[in-house]
C-alpha cells in the first residue's frame, strides 16, 4: 500500500527566507517607531521658531498638539506591526498552515499601505494644504514638513519602498513549491495489523488454559466404602 508524500522534515530555503524577510520588516517597523519618537522633539522646536513671527500662540499649541499625537499614533501602530510581523515569523517556522494564510493576508495589506505611503508622500511634497478659509491653519501646517530633519522624508520613503517589495518577496516565496511541500500536513499512520499467515499454515495453538479448570474441585474424590 503507497501513502501520500510526507512533508520534508527540514525547513526549505524559502520558508527560511520568508521567515528572514519578515524579521526584517519587524526590525523595520521598530526602528521607524523609534526614529519618529526621537524626531519628535527637535520637530516641535524648529516647528515653533518658524512659527513663531506669523501665527498666536494658540494656533501654534494646537498645531504641535496635533504632530505630536500623529508622531505617538504611527509610533504605536509601527510598534504593533512588528509584533505581528514577529508573530507570523514564529507560525511560518513552526510550520503552521494558518500562519501562511495570515501572512498572505497581511502582505496584501501591507503593500497597499506601502503603496498609499508612498502616494502621501508625493502628493504632500507636491500639493499645497488648502482648507479653504482657514488660512493661519494652512499655512501652520505648510510649516510641518520642513520642521522635520532633512532625513526623515527619505526614510519615509525608503522603508514604504521596501515595505512594498518585502511583502511581495514573501508572498512569492509562501507559494513556491518548496513551501507547499512544507505546509503540507503528514497523513495520518494506519493502524498495525499483523500480517495474515500464509495458506495451508497450521492454526496457532489454543491459549493456555490453567490446571485445574476454573471451577474444577481442588482435591481428588473419595474412593466409595
Amino acid at each position: 500500500m503507497s501513502y501520500p508524500e510526507q512533508a520534508p522534515a527540514r525547513r526549505p530555503a524559502v520558508v527560511l527566507l520568508a521567515v528572514a524577510v519578515l524579521a526584517v520588516l519587524a526590525l523595520g517597523a521598530f526602528g521607524y517607531a523609534v526614529a519618529g519618537l526621537s524626531a519628535v522633539g527637535g520637530t516641535v522646536a524648529r516647528f515653533r521658531a518658524a512659527a513663531a513671527t506669523s501665527s498666536s500662540a494658540a494656533d501654534v499649541d494646537a498645531v504641535v498638539a496635533l504632530l505630536r499625537a500623529s508622531v505617538v499614533l504611527s509610533a504605536v501602530l509601527s510598534v504593533l506591526a512588528g509584533l505581528l510581523l514577529a508573530g507570523l515569523a514564529l507560525g511560518l517556522a513552526a510550520r503552521r498552515p494558518a500562519a501562511r494564510v495570515a501572512t498572505w493576508v497581511v502582505a496584501g495589506l501591507g503593500m497597499c499601505c506601502g503603496c498609499g505611503g508612498i502616494a502621501a508622500l508625493v502628493v504632500q511634497r507636491a500639493t499645497p494644504l488648502d482648507l479653504g478659509d482657514d488660512r493661519a491653519t494652512a499655512e501652520l501646517l505648510a510649516l510641518v514638513p520642513d520642521a522635520y530633519p532633512s532625513w526623515w522624508i527619505p526614510l519615509s520613503a525608503t522603508l514604504s519602498v521596501g515595505q512594498v517589495l518585502g511583502y511581495l518577496v514573501v508572498a512569492v516565496l509562501l507559494a513556491m513549491p518548496g513551501a507547499n511541500a512544507w505546509f503540507r500536513r503528514r497523513p495520518a499512520s494506519p493502524p498495525y495489523q499483523p500480517p495474515a499467515p500464509p495458506a495451508g499454515y497450521p492454526p496457532s495453538a489454543p491459549p493456555y488454559q490453567p490446571y485445574p479448570p476454573p471451577g474444577a474441585p481442588t482435591s481428588p474424590p473419595h474412593p466409595p466404602r
